[in-house]
């Protein structure tokens, strides 16, 4: 087992002496680059990004850009990442370095004042710059003063403003990073991280790194990896550590033993078959969007709203399923598309339909040992689909509710009708009462507005400081009322 290290902007750099619960952040700091900040240690501020060489969709590697905050270091060994830092070219001794592009326009276009968040948005920022299929509008040019030819999310320069969503800035203002976002061009041909997108990123490599009485693991395959689970049942499992980052900053837990999984191949993989769609446990959520590309358009609808681009571009399906809560924003929308769990273990594996999943609050019929290798969604899709997430804001936030609907309607009757719901009840559930109550009937604003009051009796909705259940029960009756608004055509479909 060699030395664990990571590539940090081109220097390969030892781990060791840092704890295995040590995040990205921490490790980057204690090594002088204090470009990355902490900001909230949970994910939400993007002061902490980085960029990490990653499997790209449209070339061999993408920059992806991850919060250091949460990812621990030793989950990034023999890996590539960038820093602030690194994005600037250095010069010859005693001349100041040269900016890059992006930090260039969010100099000259005031994009930074007391200069905190800075680093992190230049890094979100950069991963976009980078993305391969970025591309300009016919005639548009890159100026942030067309912006306003675009919509305001999408700049003349085929810039996704959703791209530095997770970004907090408190005193700035978010017009001039915004202008910034849209001026930046095409990189230059010889600009050294686009050439390396042309090439394969770090291949994962198995993993030992022990510090005292801390180890963290990574196996080169699945079938070792639940081989050490079932010699190890204390381990605690880890993919992208969106939710367990959060628990080691917030809560200081420490575990003896964690084994990361998101390198497997084995739960990397997306397939297509003829009835059914099998999507790998470990992608990233960001992955899963730009491989299917509105494919699944339910999917398609839920991953803009599932928390923050930084966020999407490290946490999987696997993880938001293996934590159980009752909140997740996946559960409701594959519940609705009668998804089934693909589980293993060292014996082999077994399907279980996501409606018997769950089984109490974070609880499931997972048994010790076993993983969730991939989600299977059932083909062909229902034709009238729709995500409602109720929320505070409107992206990058926690659901009240969220109710993901898929139904089939033929000569003006509901044939077909699943409800996934989230937010009501010790777990996500499926609205079966409602389902019956729209199954068989005229899809008429008469049925629905029956449905609607049985959907408001679905679950056991609570008050708590995101909503009351009177408001929550409200929102279950408008959410199936705003679906028939919206696809009233379906009647003479």
């Amino acid at each position: 087992m060699t030395e664990a290290r990571i590539t940090v902007n081109g220097k390969e750099t030892p781990i060791s002496p840092a704890a295995p619960h040590t995040t990205v952040l921490d490790f980057l700091r204690e090594r002088g680059l204090t470009g990355t900040k902490e900001g909230c240690a949970e994910g939400e501020c993007g002061a902490c990004s980085v960029l990490v060489a990653r499997p790209g969709v449209n070339k061999p590697t993408d920059w992806v850009a991850v919060n250091a905050c949460l990812v621990p270091a030793a989950a990034l060994d023999g890996q590539e990442i960038i820093t602030s830092e690194g994005l600037a070219t250095v010069g010859e001794p005693g001349t100041p370095p040269t900016l890059h592009p992006v930090q260039e326009e969010m100099a000259v276009r005031g994009g930074s004042q007391c200069g905190y968040c800075t680093p992190g948005f230049i890094c979100s920022m950069a991963s976009e710059y980078y993305r391969p299929d970025r591309c300009a509008h016919a005639g548009s040019g890159v100026d942030a003063d067309a912006a306003d030819s675009s919509d305001h999310e999408h700049g003349p320069n085929g810039f996704d403003l959703h791209a530095l969503s997770g970004n907090l800035c408190r005193c700035t203002g978010y017009r001039p990073i915004r202008d910034a976002a849209f001026a930046v061009g095409e990189p230059a041909d010889e600009d050294p991280l686009a050439q390396r997108r042309e090439q394969a990123p770090p291949a994962p490599i198995a993993t030992e790194y022990a510090q005292d009485d801390s180890t963290f693991l990574r196996k080169s395959t699945l079938a070792e990896t639940l081989q050490l689970l079932r010699e190890r049942p204390d381990a605690v499992v880890v993919a992208g550590s969106t939710d367990y980052g959060v628990e080691v900053n917030i809560r200081s837990r420490r575990e003896g033993c964690v084994v990361a999984i998101d390198r497997l191949p084995e739960l990397r993989e997306l397939r297509v078959e003829s009835d059914h769609i099998e999507i790998g446990a470990a992608l990233t959520l960001t992955e899963i969007e730009r491989r299917l590309d509105g494919d699944v358009p339910l999917l398609a609808e839920l991953f803009p709203q599932f928390a923050s681009r930084l966020i999407r571009n490290s946490g999987t399906l696997g993880g938001n399923l293996g934590t159980g809560s009752p909140i997740g924003d996946s559960p409701p929308v594959l519940l609705a598309l009668e998804a089934s769990l693909v589980l293993a273990d060292a014996d082999g594996e077994r399907v279980v339909p996501l409606v018997e999943y769950f089984t109490g609050y974070r609880q499931s019929v997972r048994r010790p040992g076993e993983l969730i290798r991939a989600v299977r969604i059932p083909l062909p899709l229902s034709p009238v689909a729709a995500f409602h997430k109720i929320a505070k804001r409107r992206f990058d936030d926690i659901s009240s509710v969220a109710v993901a609907f898929a139904l089939d309607i033929e000569d003006g009757i509901v044939r077909k009708a699943r409800i996934g719901l989230g937010g009501v009840a010790a777990t996500p559930i499926r609205a079966l009462a409602t389902e019956a109550a729209l199954e068989g009937k005229p899809w008429s604003a008469e049925t629905v507005e029956a449905a609607a009051r049985v959907l408001r009796g679905e679950g056991t909705p609570m008050d708590d400081h995101r909503a009351s259940s009177l408001y929550r029960s409200a929102m279950l009756g408008q959410s199936l009322k705003k679906l028939h608004a919206q696809n009233t055509e379906a009647v003479s479909s």
